[in-house]
């Protein structure tokens, strides 16, 4: 009786030891999955670290999660956050066709002649905008839209913008990408001693593009030597001088390119009335071969990633020694 005792007992405890081990293996199995769905939460959502970065004018800005709408008033900046897929409620007012996505975003005005009323209505969470728009701040902040001051005037800061967004909307790998096909671009160089003279107009005001501008930088990325190089800056536009007929003259710059943001046509005929002022300017090598060209706005007007295509129009017109009517 005392064996069948004993055999009973034992038969319980491993019975118990069974359950537990099974209750154990469960128990193990649903804290794997738990484990499990987190990381895959993580991989979904993302828990990345807040985004800190300091703007065009030195002012610190923190985010700890993308901004759900942002507008802007630069149409580069528009370019870039659109490839980064960012939710762009607001976008600046440009002369250029645009595509139907992008005509259906809200019109906010310009840098000069902002709509704070659309502005204000839409609401962002950040409106980026160029340094002189500092005189506008209070009326913006006042709302609580938080404002980003962005200036690109080189191709590298381009570049550190598109990574800086990618890093904000969480799309580092599509950044990477864009900023990849810009440094193959640039890798491209004309195969000659060309020289160009970059000269930004409006209707009665001509300046020449410096080295240190974004037009500048161009010019040395695709291999041709700017002849304003060593111009002396303007006070109020540091990164272009006043045309001196002079220098213009010695250094015969073999091509004109004018930019523009708006009114092309009135533009080119306004820079041409200025050359006839000064007969020494009909000697030149890109006038007496009707080199004079009018850059396409929507390429060059702030181009954002379509700098790629912007560097491929400019390497083509030097290689092939084309002017334009």
């Amino acid at each position: 009786m005392k064996k069948w005792n004993f055999l009973l007992i034992g038969a319980l405890t491993l019975s118990l030891v069974a359950c537990n081990s099974e209750e154990q293996v469960k128990s193990d199995t649903s804290i794997v999955e738990v484990v499990g769905e987190g990381e895959k939460s993580k991989e979904i959502f993302g828990e990345e670290k807040s985004v800190t970065f300091v703007d065009a004018i030195g002012q610190e800005h923190e985010f700890a999660e993308p901004p759900k709408s942002i507008a802007t008033l630069n149409p580069g900046i528009m370019d870039i956050l659109v490839q980064l897929e960012a939710n762009v409620t607001g976008r600046p007012k440009v002369t250029t066709d645009l595509s139907a996505d992008l005509a259906k975003i809200q019109e906010i005005g310009n840098p000069h002649e902002p709509s704070f009323e659309q502005i204000v209505a839409l609401n962002p969470e950040v409106l980026i905008v160029p340094p002189s728009f500092q005189r506008f701040a209070n009326t913006i902040t006042a709302t609580g839209i938080e404002v980003v001051y962005e200036e690109v005037q080189s191709i590298q800061e381009i570049q550190d913008t598109i990574t800086r967004y990618g890093e904000l909307f969480r799309n580092k790998e599509k950044a990477a990408q864009l900023n990849k096909e810009i440094d193959e671009a640039v890798a491209q160089k004309v195969d000659s001693t060309k020289n160009a003279l970059i000269v930004y107009g409006a209707p009665g005001t001509f300046l020449a593009a410096l080295d240190t501008s974004l037009y500048g930088d161009m010019l040395k990325a695709v291999g041709v030597h700017n002849i304003a190089a060593d111009l002396p800056k303007l006070d109020q536009y540091p990164n272009y001088a006043s045309l001196s007929a002079e220098k213009i003259v010695e250094g015969n710059p073999e091509f004109i390119m004018l930019i523009t943001h708006s009114n092309p046509e009135v533009v080119k005929k306004g820079f041409e009335q200025q050359m006839n002022q000064n007969a020494a300017w009909k000697n030149l090598d890109a006038v007496k071969n009707n080199n004079i060209i009018i850059l396409p706005s929507e390429l060059f007007d702030n181009p954002g990633t379509q700098i790629v295509e912007a560097l491929e129009y400019m390497r083509n017109v030097f290689a092939n020694n084309e002017g334009s009517n």
